[in-house]
């Protein structure tokens, strides 16, 4: 007789994993599933979904080797229901438990599915909390309790005095909160970052490999070379690699990018906390203790650990406090369709041509590409938030609805009206110029204002501030850009415009070609109340 059974979902694959506690393995079971409405939810990339596979099917062989009886349940097999809740319920008439435990999960959508088992399973369902995140949900809402606008920078500041990191006494170390400012470089030329660890598929991924091959074939995204860390050990390597040969130079070019340097000083990590395989406290806790020893410098140790504790953090938090009402607000009322480029990657811009590369390859980009190259045109163009949100959930593998969601409504497309942020990121060609080297290559001129040689970002940037006038003008923090717009000549403006609105109507938002097999998605997505579905 099974006294309980221990539900694990594919991103809760850490042994210290609430509902793995108090595990009997004489007399409990794990449940493990590959489900289809998870892998299709919206249709992820190739390389995301053999991740998470691949991680799932080791995680259960190394319980197995503590000789803990899984039940695993592969996509593949002929009676799978494709479903979380069948196979919970086919799972209970294997086993009669006595009760069933699990860890509260990441997204809105499955606690929903989550409250309905609790009224339907004949046994008790216990869910417990994630407390592999260092701020509770709870703890957030009391932090938030009263606020009219959250702030990263103040919680963060409460999350270094909970936690004590780069922390001296009730001071923080070097004097301040955030070495942000230093963090802002390009990278010089000749400068090239060191080469990223990658890991060679084994016999239980390339299983995997075959049947994403087989079995999403239409879903965006490279699936080879597939090289991401599907176990702890090799997770643990990766992170390694980073403190030893990336986190030195990291805070200083964090901002940067390069052409065909897709990873630059980054951790490219966040595939493997998200999934479980690492936690958010043995990162930060091996990143000070690499400035402790003198191997990273303060500034660098500072703009990492902020990532963890500060924004991984906030933004879950911001995720459970305002859901599920969150997702529905569209403060700047975009509307315009996801342009066909962000799948095909066909487009004149090099900057954009280039970040989706990456993210085609890699299923990965860093935050820079994604806020301000890929958000950044969303933002300018008017994209309706549900489109964008898709898809960057879509095509990361480290994307989950609780870290993609405020990221893009809040952050990137605005669409919460400041709730997460104080400002707009919206910026014109002069900063990508800046901060990389796409536009050398690029048709565009990032020089130029107007005309077929202009820098689309430049007209998109002022004619976002135009069209968007009576919403943001009164933004102390937007102040300046909308003194120049006043003070612009009435014919400039109406140029600006035409060209604007001229480039916006020509953009292609469906296949061009018969070739052209790239997913449209499948309009279950995002968290939509009552109904919800994972950046």
């Amino acid at each position: 007789m099974v006294r309980t059974l221990r539900f694990v979902l594919g991103d809760q694959l850490t042994r210290s994993l609430s509902a793995l506690r108090d595990l009997d393995p004489a007399r409990d079971v794990v449940l493990m599933v590959e489900v289809a409405a998870e892998a299709t939810s919206v249709r992820h990339h190739k390389q995301k979904i053999a991740f998470i596979f691949s991680a799932m099917r080791h995680f259960a062989e190394a319980l197995r080797a503590e000789g803990i009886a899984v039940d695993y349940v592969r996509l593949d097999d002929p009676a799978n229901t494709q479903s979380f809740g069948g196979e919970l319920s086919r799972a209970m008439a294997r086993h009669s438990p006595d009760a069933v435990v699990t860890t509260e999960p990441g997204e809105w959508r499955v606690w929903q599915m989550m409250q309905d088992w609790r009224e339907t399973l004949p046994v008790p369902l216990h869910i417990r909390e994630d407390d592999r995140f260092l701020c509770s949900r709870a703890a957030f809402s009391q932090w938030a309790a009263g606020r009219k606008q959250y702030r990263m920078e103040f919680f963060y500041r409460v999350m270094r005095k909970t936690t004590g990191l780069l922390m001296a006494g009730d001071a923080p170390k070097g004097g301040q909160w955030n070495f942000d400012p230093e963090n802002r470089k390009a990278l010089p030329k000749g400068q090239d970052p060191p080469t990223r660890q990658r890991f060679t598929p084994d016999a239980i991924t390339r299983d995997v490999i075959t049947l994403v091959t087989a079995r999403f074939a239409d879903h965006f995204g490279d699936l080879e070379p597939f090289g991401w860390a599907v176990t702890r050990e090799e997770a643990l390597e990766a992170l390694d690699h980073f403190i030893a040969d990336c986190l030195p130079m990291f805070g200083d070019f964090q901002d940067a990018m390069k052409t065909g340097q897709d990873f630059l000083y980054h951790s490219v990590i966040s595939p493997y906390l998200n999934a479980g395989l690492l936690t958010a406290w043995e990162v930060c806790v091996r990143a000070e203790a690499a400035y402790r020893a003198n191997l990273a410098p303060l500034n660098a140790v500072e703009g990492f650990i902020r990532q963890i504790i500060g924004w991984r953090e906030f933004v879950r938090g911001l995720y459970w406090h305002e859901m599920p009402e969150y997702a529905e607000t569209n403060h700047l009322d975009a509307q315009r369709p996801l342009p066909w480029f962000y799948w095909s990657g066909e487009t004149k811009m090099a900057c954009l041509r280039e970040c989706i590369r990456a993210t085609r390859e890699h299923a990965y980009a860093h935050h820079i590409q994604r806020l301000m190259v890929t958000g950044n045109f969303a933002l300018l163009a008017g994209i309706a938030p549900r489109e964008i949100e898709e898809w960057y959930l879509a095509v990361y593998a480290d994307a989950y609805e609780w870290v993609e969601l405020p990221n893009v409504h809040g952050m990137v497309m605005h669409a919460d009206g400041g709730l997460l942020g104080s400002k707009p990121y919206a910026a014109s060609g002069a900063y990508i110029n800046r901060m990389s080297d796409y536009c050398a290559g690029c048709t565009y001129d990032p020089a130029v204002k107007l005309g077929p040689k202009a820098c689309p970002f430049n007209y998109l940037y002022w004619h976002f501030l135009i069209e968007n006038e009576g919403k943001l003008a009164r933004n102390p923090r937007m102040a300046m850009p909308y003194r120049t717009l006043r003070a612009m000549e009435e014919t400039r403006r109406h140029e600006i415009r035409a060209e604007a609105e001229a480039f916006l109507a020509a953009l292609p938002t469906k296949a061009t070609g018969p070739d052209k097999a790239v997913p449209e998605q499948n309009n279950s997505p995002l968290v939509r109340v009552g109904q919800f579905t994972p950046r």
